[in-house]
């Protein structure tokens, strides 16, 4: 399993996000055991989401 920071980094890099990728985010934050720093990570995709920089694919 992929750590945080390297999920996200593949995110940016290919300025897509996976269902897969979404799951894991989704647990993870889910489980509120996340620093803030991972929190402002996630924070990050959430606003390249919202702001059309990344796209969702299957």
């Amino acid at each position: 399993m992929m750590n945080l920071e390297t999920t996200i980094e593949k995110i940016f890099t290919t300025r897509r996000i996976t269902r897969h990728d979404q799951q894991l985010l989704m647990c993870l934050f889910s489980q509120n055991s996340l620093s803030p720093s991972d929190k402002d990570l996630l924070d990050s995709v959430y606003e390249a989401l919202h702001q059309g920089r990344l796209r969702v694919v299957d």
